[in-house]
């Protein structure tokens, strides 16, 4: 056998493999590429299309990524956007074993886009949008509790935008005056972001459910940052309220700093919002906090 006969022959297992992974992968985040990945490049080319080139599980790995932008509003039936994906880097798509090699030369524009969280790297492309690698650890267990290996992954996450961010809005309060209490919305040009279906544990069932992943600092689940817990964004306004309560035989998640991030509409990238807690109890401002939760409008999130 010739060795080019073997790079198609390996190249076609590739592609039949990533063909499998991206069906299975459609019902949660397309823009999931890969776990634990390292040496991160981004390279965009004319026709719309970026290649991702990493080292994962000691192999190097090229993926071709093309045919979405953005993010629709959320539509019941409907289905989000999401890229289809080649992760034998132009085999097939183009039945060309080499295509990473020879397609993109010098198309990647220095990035000037919006600041973000958790940026591996990113790109302008030549049509003015942008790309970019996104890296945090979603899938740890809540209450602080020790991952395993397969939690304790950074997941490697491609976007493609044009325009502003998606915004996450969150405010901190009391809930019956001695929990600290983080509320607000989660939007993607002023339309809230939320899903139509979810399971009990509130996982979402459909391609526009987001959660928000909450870490709490310094608090009784243990030093430095732990995973609290994560939860639904609610319709129509993309809203949520979450309590750090006790649960079960873990602690009140308290802590003195809270972050939030949340996986962007569609292929918008990620966010992520850090802040202080609430402090002592202010009656005052428990008050004016609640006013603005009632005008929310969301009935999951009753002042209390």
């Amino acid at each position: 056998m010739t060795v080019r006969s073997t790079l198609v022959r390996s190249a076609a297992l590739a592609a039949a493999v990533s063909l499998a992974a991206v069906a299975a992968g459609t019902a949660s985040a397309s823009q999931l590429i890969d776990r634990n990945a390292t040496a991160v490049t981004l390279q965009t080319n004319a026709k719309g299309e970026a290649l991702l080139t990493y080292k994962s599980q000691g192999k190097l790995k090229h993926v071709l990524a093309w045919g979405a932008v953005n993010a629709i509003p959320p539509a019941r039936g409907g289905k989000q956007v999401a890229f289809k994906l080649d992760y034998a880097g132009g085999y097939g798509k183009y039945h060309n074993p080499t295509y990473w090699e020879t397609s993109f030369k010098g198309g990647c524009i220095p990035y000037d886009g919006p600041a973000l969280a958790w940026r591996i790297t990113a790109c302008k492309a030549q049509d003015g949008s942008y790309w970019a690698v996104q890296g945090w650890r979603r899938e740890l267990p809540d209450y602080g509790v020790s991952p395993s290996p397969k939690q304790d992954v950074v997941e490697l996450r491609l976007s493609h935008w044009t325009g502003s961010l998606p915004v996450l809005t969150i405010n901190v309060d009391w809930s019956y005056r001695k929990f600290d209490q983080l509320w607000g919305t989660f939007t993607y040009g002023g339309i809230g972001v939320y899903g139509f279906k979810s399971t009990s544990s509130g996982a979402p069932l459909d391609t526009f459910g987001r959660n928000i992943y909450v870490d709490t600092y310094h608090s009784a689940l243990g030093a430095g940052w732990q995973r609290e817990n994560s939860f639904l964004t609610h319709g129509p306004k993309g809203s949520f309220c979450y309590g750090l309560y006790p649960h079960g035989s873990h602690p009140q998640g308290n802590g003195t700093v809270y972050r939030a991030t949340a996986e962007g509409p569609g292929v918008a990238p990620d966010v992520m919002w850090q802040g202080n807690a609430p402090g002592p109890y202010d009656k005052a401002k428990d008050q004016a906090a609640n006013a603005a939760i009632t005008a929310l409008g969301d009935p999951k999130c009753k002042p209390n």
